[in-house]
């Protein structure tokens, strides 16, 4: 690739003289012929400039300070040339000129890289994204646009806004004025950190804002249900058709321990007929691993009981699955009417599969790894509580061993 030829030339322009009557300076820059100009913010009486030199006349240490000034001006526009050239940038007289004013047409700014990243996500919802993924994506730029409102008074901000000081002063927001949790606001700073890693890979940020920044999750012990509870809520029959649908389908859960969007979404098609005994066999769509679950008894009997109710006919579906919201304001009023003192969520349903339906009665914990689609035992360990009644257990097998000690 050719060099581009560059100079750089200071001259006064008497034609622009300004009120005190003093000349304004002017830089020129050439490269490989081409020209752009702009004024230095200086001026001098014109019978002290040295136009062969470039500089002004004299010897006096306030002179010598200005001429410094001007070949320190020199050096920085030599430099931006430089840095150009090495990011594979256009090398003219122009961009040299804006990277020295700061001028930057292709400046990109946060909501602009934002928005475009949850553009792509929402083409990419049911290939290879989940919509609840894009929803998290969306409510995060709402809390980074308000955030920049409360705290900075902008609408929107370039990318070189982003410091550490920014990623803290979000933090100190989310856990203040909209009173997000340690864990929930450290989830919304971890899709904001996607952005941060666009915004570095395409080249718009030159250094990592979270270099020195970690987070750290509090560990939170998910409510399930004991073995008594379960049986309580199994029991437990309700007048209202809503209450007991919901109550059927969390004790579907329960038993096969489904997220709530793989059960809301969960066909006949995924059921399966081996040997006489029934499977779930379908991908998680959070991680698109396989679970392979056999129907305990009571999981068939709630799916044989909306077999031919009207939202599952139409919309091919197991059961009828109301949102997520709804769900677990149900529960609440479940747990309630059931006596049960626990925050009961469609995700407990999940706990209590793993706790007390699977690992209590002594299946193995890669087994109830496999149906719940973890990726590996480490997942699954976050969910399983070893009970008391376990432990008890276990305790019995070795108690004659030790009798005669």
């Amino acid at each position: 690739m050719k060099r581009a030829t560059f100079k750089v030339l200071f001259f006064i322009k008497r034609t622009k003289k300004l009120k005190d009557g003093t000349s304004p300076i002017y830089v020129r820059l050439t490269v490989n012929g081409l020209r752009a100009e702009f004024a230095l913010q200086k001026s001098i009486d014109e019978k002290q400039w040295n136009k062969e030199k470039e500089c002004i006349k004299g010897a006096k240490s306030d002179t010598k300070k200005f001429n410094s000034s001007l070949d320190l001006v020199k050096n920085k526009l030599y430099g931006y040339k430089l840095e150009l050239e090495q990011e594979g940038k256009e090398v003219s007289a122009i961009s040299i000129k804006n990277a020295y004013l700061g001028i930057n047409h292709d400046l990109k700014t946060i909501l602009e890289i934002f928005k475009e990243h949850n553009t792509r996500c929402k083409e990419l919802i049911g290939i290879d994204l989940a919509l609840g993924t894009y929803i998290r994506y969306e409510t995060t730029y709402r809390h980074v646009e308000r955030f920049m409102n409360n705290t900075y008074c902008k609408k929107d901000m370039p990318l070189k806004s982003i410091t550490p000081v920014f990623i803290r002063d979000f933090e100190f927001y989310l856990k203040t004025e909209r009173k997000c949790c340690n864990n929930t606001t450290i989830k919304y700073i971890k899709n904001f950190k996607k952005i941060v890693r666009i915004a570095m890979a395409n080249g718009w940020l030159k250094a990592d804002p979270f270099a020195t920044i970690k987070f750290h999750f509090d560990e939170v012990d998910m409510d399930f249900l004991t073995e008594e509870e379960l049986d309580t809520v199994l029991k437990k029959q309700f007048t209202i058709e809503r209450i007991q649908q919901v109550k059927d389908v969390y004790l579907f859960c329960c038993f096969t321990g489904l997220a709530f969007v793989d059960v809301k979404n969960l066909s006949y098609s995924e059921i399966e007929d081996i040997n006489g005994k029934l499977w779930i066999k379908k991908r998680r769509q959070k991680t698109k691993n396989w679970c392979n679950i056999p129907l305990l008894e009571p999981a068939v009997q709630i799916m044989n009981k909306y077999k031919n109710h009207p939202v599952c006919i139409k919309n091919n579906r197991v059961l009828p699955v109301l949102t997520n919201q709804k769900m677990n304001a149900y529960l609440k009023e479940i747990a309630d009417l059931c006596g049960i003192d626990k925050k009961l969520s469609t995700h407990t349903a999940r706990h209590t599969f793993a706790t007390t339906v699977t690992l209590s009665n002594h299946v193995s914990i890669e087994v109830v790894s496999k149906m719940l689609g973890h990726s590996s035992i480490n997942m699954t360990k976050k969910y399983a509580r070893v009970v008391d009644d376990l432990i008890s257990k276990d305790m019995m097998k070795i108690q004659d061993k030790y009798k005669s000690a």
